[in-house]
């Protein structure tokens, strides 16, 4: 496990971080709200398209009274553990795609933090009747992909009879989004890659240079053992082999024809 350097992550999250705020300041103070200061991109599918979220990502709202003061604390605290993740995973030697994504994700969460922190103060944008503009101000959304928009039918339950258009959103939420569809489609490689990591060296026990010596030792140990039984079977065979009148033959019975010379 190699740990990493968290610091070319956050570098990319300020990066991105600095672009979204500088897109919605330039979309507030030089673009009218609505159609009327709507601009054209690419066609008629892609525009410019200026409005203000009171509520989540894509124009999701919470419908009580302090839903939105409940989302800021919320963004606050997912800021601070998203931040904690990224330098977790880094520190454990993630891949750097999954490093990436998180960044990503990262700064999208940080760039509407800002919005729903500060802009009901320095924009004055916080809906009418708040009970504070800190934490009440409204997020600036203006990437419109205009796909269809018309009235639903009735007969749908729920959205039935009301006007929908595609969601308008904002480059935080391109962020969020593109960081989630990384970790979604390459989930099996980032923490394959992880699992494999983590389990290569093991954290408790022997020494892995000790580990990794005593199998071939026990090795050797066993072809020594399989060696000295194979040699001590081979001469207990070849003694088995040799004539009987040599392995009768002794001093006694040489001796008596030894004598006989002498004599």
């Amino acid at each position: 496990m190699i740990q990493k350097s968290p610091f070319k992550f956050f570098v990319l999250t300020l990066v991105l971080i600095a672009l979204d705020q500088a897109v919605k300041l330039a979309v507030h103070f030089y673009m009218a709200p609505g159609f009327a200061g709507q601009i054209h991109l690419v066609g008629d599918w892609l525009k410019l398209h200026y409005v203000l979220n009171p509520g989540m990502a894509f124009g999701m709202q919470l419908g009580h009274e302090y839903g939105k003061l409940l989302l800021s604390v919320f963004r606050l605290f997912a800021m601070v553990g998203i931040g904690y993740y990224l330098v977790n995973l880094a520190h454990r030697g993630a891949p750097n795609g999954l490093l990436w994504a998180m960044a990503m994700i990262l700064a999208g969460a940080v760039g509407n933090v800002i919005d729903s922190t500060f802009y009901g103060v320095f924009l004055d944008n916080a809906p009418y009747g708040s009970p504070t503009p800190w934490f009440h101000g409204q997020v600036i959304d203006m990437i419109f992909v205009d796909v269809w928009e018309g009235f639903i039918p009735d007969w749908v339950p729920l959205w039935g009879g009301q006007y929908y258009s595609t969601p308008i959103f904002n480059v935080a939420d391109s962020c969020i989004f593109i960081g989630v569809c990384m970790i979604l489609f390459f989930q099996r490689r980032f923490f394959g890659e992880q699992h494999v990591e983590d389990t290569m060296l093991p954290t408790s026990g022997p020494d892995p240079i000790e580990a990794s010596v005593l199998p071939t030792a026990e090795l050797l140990d066993e072809e020594t053992e399989s060696k000295t039984e194979e040699e001590r079977t081979t001469s207990a065979s070849t003694d088995d082999d040799k004539p009987e009148a040599e392995q009768s033959a002794t001093p006694e019975s040489v001796l008596p024809e030894e004598r006989k010379e002498v004599d």
